[in-house]
């Protein structure tokens, strides 16, 4: 964009919501947003989803968070694979992989980002912080 006054100005473009910021030092990190009116925190978004407001900047998520849902996928995969719901500590809820035998996530698992980006789905992908102790209760 050129300015009247000859100078040329440079436009800083974001990146797209909840993607990966190529130039970042972590390129593995998960990238979320935070409303500047009311600080909803959300992933992959256009306009905030509590005051529809559109002026969002971009967060780093530090990539710990707690499982709300999963299920075990049997359609189109040769094998099974688990979709997880995955609420993060900032408080937006993305959707992902968690690693490990699909029939052993569980709501209220803690887990932790493995991978920002799965090369094939394109979610990303969580591993347990704790191992489950579900065989005691």
């Amino acid at each position: 964009m050129y300015h009247h006054s000859g100078s040329v100005v440079r436009q800083t473009t974001g990146f797209a919501a909840g993607l990966l910021d190529p130039t970042a030092p972590d390129p593995e990190a998960m990238l979320f947003q935070r409303c500047t009116w009311c600080g909803t925190a959300m992933y992959h978004r256009l306009l905030c989803p509590v005051c529809q407001g559109s002026e969002l900047r971009t967060e780093r998520s530090e990539g710990v968070g707690t499982v709300r849902h999963s299920t075990v996928v049997h359609r189109n995969t040769p094998a099974a694979r688990n979709v997880s719901l995955v609420e993060m500590a900032e408080g937006f809820v993305v959707r992902g992989r968690v690693m490990g035998p699909p029939i052993g996530i569980h709501s209220g698992d803690r887990v932790r980002l493995s991978t920002a980006k799965d090369p094939v789905r394109g979610e990303p992908v969580f591993q347990l912080v704790d191992e489950p102790y579900r065989a005691w209760t």
